[in-house]
């Protein structure tokens, strides 16, 4: 099989493309032939070194969101057979024509669906009404997104109008993105570098990190909430948690679907049915070989994206 590794840390030029012996499912686990990789931007900085302890043991693989036919199953399996086409996300070596999947993780593609139009709805999809189920809004609150125009963010914008929230402002590094989350229902859309993002907020959901999360957090009305799911880290100022009686809650998809699995396997049905209606719409940015990884991180660095950007094995 062939699969791409990194043996430095660095920008797209040092991913490679290399033979590799095929892998072995181990216990809960499923060999999945994939047809469709999901590229993020947490795969680009732990390739970049900027991970949690200054990266990954080197030569590196890449884990991330994977689609494609079930060709064999690990001990303990039960819940899924050969042959079934799944989504699911890998923890290592998803940058693959064979990647090994979390049984727990996969869900099964509706008949029709494609393994691409899995890859970009169904992953973020998830982080997105996670955030939104979390955080809660009413149909009287505002909400703000953070990196508006990425695989997930351009489903929060969506799925935040689909339930009801009047004024959805959606924050993106270029003008040039405007257009498109217009398109998807955005009531404003604000640039990074503004002196104001406008009015405050009640919630924001906060999926880039970094320098940006103080604005974030400033953007935000007293007594308003902001959910971070951000790779990125970052720092605040207690004192304005005190003073604007505002809160932070950090979400992670694992945890998520670990303590309310109930309510994750309804988002995944409701993903599925808004987007079979007609009524969500999982924008793809580009569909790139395998070969051409190097290509997929340099849009995503360049946070040039509108929407996903998928591999094809």
């Amino acid at each position: 099989m062939r699969r791409v590794r990194y043996h430095a840390y660095g920008g797209p030029e040092v991913l490679r493309l290399e033979e590799a012996a095929d892998p072995t499912p181990g216990p809960g686990e499923l060999l999945v032939r994939t047809e469709a990789i999901g590229v993020t931007l947490p795969a680009v900085r732990r390739v970049r070194g900027d991970g949690k302890g200054g990266g990954d043991p080197l030569p590196g693989v890449i884990g991330g969101e994977i689609a494609g036919e079930v060709i064999a199953l690990g001990p303990d399996v039960t819940d899924a057979a050969v042959g079934d086409r799944i989504t699911s996300i890998t923890l290592t070596g998803s940058y693959g024509d064979l990647a090994l999947a979390p049984a727990a993780l996969a869900s099964r593609v509706p008949d029709g669906a494609s393994a691409v139009q899995a890859v970009a709805l169904v992953r973020g999809g998830h982080v997105a009404l996670a955030a939104l189920s979390t955080a809660a809004p009413s149909r009287a609150e505002s909400v703000l997104i953070t990196g508006a125009a990425s695989g997930t963010g351009h489903l929060a914008v969506q799925l935040a109008k689909l339930q009801g929230v009047p004024r959805v402002v959606a924050a993106v590094g270029s003008a040039a993105k405007a257009e498109f989350l217009y398109g998807l229902g955005a009531d404003e859309v604000v640039t990074y570098d503004r002196e104001s993002w406008g009015e405050p907020v009640d919630v924001v959901l906060d999926g880039v990190g970094g320098e940006l999360l103080p604005r974030a957090l400033a953007a935000l009305a007293p007594g308003g909430r902001l959910v971070f799911f951000s790779s990125g880290g970052g720092t605040v100022p207690a004192y304005e948690l005190l003073a604007g009686a505002k809160t932070i809650t950090g979400l992670t998809m694992r945890r998520f679907a670990t303590v309310h699995r109930a309510r994750y396997a309804r988002h995944r049905a409701q993903l599925w049915e808004l987007a079979g209606a007609g009524r969500l719409r999982a924008a793809v940015h580009a569909e790139l070989p395998l070969a051409d990884a190097a290509q997929a991180h340099a849009i995503i660095e360049a946070r040039a994206n509108l929407g996903k950007v998928v591999l094809r094995p």
